[in-house]
C-alpha cells in the first residue's frame, strides 16, 4: 500500500476539478432552444415532403425542400446559443478575440466562430489550505481558509490566464503560506482579522491583472500540534491561578487597610471600642447553641466580669422565687 500525502491529494483534486470545468465548457455546445428548433424543422420538412409527394409534385422540388429546411435547421443548431443571466460567452473568430455575448440568446457563425469558455460573473467560493506550514517561531500549523472572489473582466480572465480557477486557488494558498511564515503563533491565534485583511490585499494584487477581484478572505480553522495545545492549556490555567492569587492578595491588603483605619478610630475612643465588643458578643449570643470564648483581658477591659456575675445572681434569685411560687400553688397531699 502506498501512502499519498494530503497535500498531493488536494493538488490532484484541484487539477481534476479544473479538468471537469474544461470538459463541461466543451460539452456545452448546443442550446436546448436550438435543438428544439432543429427537430421542429426536421419534422416539418418530412411532413411537407409527404404532402408534396401525395400531390404529385416532382421529386426535385421535394428534395430541394428537404435540403433547404434541413440546412436551416443545422445552421440554427450550430449558430444559436444561449447564455444564462450570470454568464458571458467568450467568442473567438478564427482564433482571434471577437467579443462577449450574452446573457440570453445570441448568434455565432458556425465553423468560423468558437466559444472557448463561459465566464460566471457570480461570487465564487474557493476553499484553500496550508498544511504543516512553519510559523515565524518554528511551529507547524494547519490553516484552512475560504476565498470569496468575482470576475469583473471576462476578457482578461480568459485571455490572460489559462485556467483562472486553478490559478486563483494556487495564488491564495501561496499567499497563506507566506503570511504564516511572517507571523508567530500567538499573533496567528489572536489576529485572524489581521490575517484576513492581509491575505485579501496580497491575493487581490495578484489577481487584479487577471480581471478578478477578491471580496473577502476568511480563516476557518487553525490546527496546532496536540502537545503544544496541552502546554498552552496548562499555561493558561497557571495564568488564571496567578491572577486569582493576585486578586486575593489585593483584597487582603484592602481589608488590612480598613482594619488599620478602624484601629485608629477606636484608639482615641475606648467607649466606642467597648460598645463594639459588646455588640459582637451580643450578636454571637443570639445564635442558639453558640459557644463564645472571651479572653480574660477583654473581660477585665470591658468590665464584663461584674456584669456577668450580676446577671448570674439575678438569674438564680429568679429561679428560686419561681420554685417557691410553684410549691405554694400546689395543693397539699392527703
Amino acid at each position: 500500500m502506498v501512502a499519498v500525502p494530503a497535500t498531493r491529494s488536494r493538488r490532484e483534486g484541484v487539477i481534476s476539478r479544473a479538468g471537469e470545468r474544461k470538459e463541461g465548457a466543451a460539452m456545452k455546445g448546443f442550446s436546448g432552444l436550438a435543438l428544439a428548433i432543429h427537430i421542429l424543422l426536421l419534422t416539418v420538412s418530412i411532413m411537407l415532403a409527404v404532402i408534396l409527394d401525395s400531390a404529385d409534385v416532382p421529386d426535385e422540388w421535394i428534395a430541394a425542400e428537404l435540403v433547404v429546411l434541413n440546412l436551416i435547421g443545422l445552421y440554427i443548431l450550430f449558430a444559436l446559443r444561449v447564455a444564462n443571466q450570470w454568464e458571458k460567452a467568450i467568442v473567438l473568430r478564427l482564433g482571434r478575440y471577437r467579443g462577449l455575448k450574452g446573457p440570453g440568446p445570441f448568434w455565432i457563425i458556425p465553423i468560423v466562430d468558437s466559444i472557448p469558455a463561459m465566464v460566471d460573473h457570480r461570487v465564487m467560493v474557493t476553499p484553500f489550505t496550508a498544511e504543516r506550514t512553519l510559523t515565524k517561531d518554528s511551529v507547524p500549523v494547519n490553516v484552512d481558509a475560504v476565498l470569496f472572489w468575482v470576475v469583473w473582466d471576462a476578457e482578461k480572465a480568459v485571455l490572460e490566464v489559462e485556467d483562472y480557477h486553478t490559478a486563483i486557488a494556487w495564488a491564495a494558498q501561496t499567499a497563506l503560506r507566506e503570511i504564516i511564515g511572517q507571523m508567530d503563533l500567538a499573533s496567528i491565534l489572536v489576529g485572524r482579522a489581521v490575517m484576513d485583511a492581509e491575505l485579501q490585499r496580497i491575493i487581490d494584487e495578484r489577481t487584479t491583472p487577471w480581471g478578478i477581484t477578491v471580496q473577502s478572505v476568511e480563516i476557518r480553522d487553525i490546527v496546532i500540534p496536540e502537545g503544544l495545545e496541552d502546554a498552552m492549556s496548562r499555561q493558561a490555567q497557571a495564568e488564571r491561578e496567578r491572577q486569582a492569587r493576585v486578586i486575593l492578595g489585593e483584597s487582603e491588603k484592602q481589608i488590612a487597610a480598613s482594619f488599620a483605619e478602624a484601629a485608629q478610630a477606636y484608639r482615641d475612643n475606648p467607649t466606642a471600642l467597648h460598645l463594639r465588643a459588646m455588640n459582637m458578643l451580643f450578636e454571637g449570643l443570639k445564635e442558639k447553641g453558640a459557644l463564645i470564648i472571651v479572653p480574660s483581658s477583654a473581660v477585665e477591659t470591658m468590665n464584663l466580669g461584674g456584669m456577668m456575675g450580676m446577671v448570674s445572681l439575678a438569674g438564680s434569685l429568679q429561679a428560686q422565687m419561681t420554685g417557691q411560687a410553684q410549691r405554694a400553688a400546689s395543693p397539699p397531699e392527703g
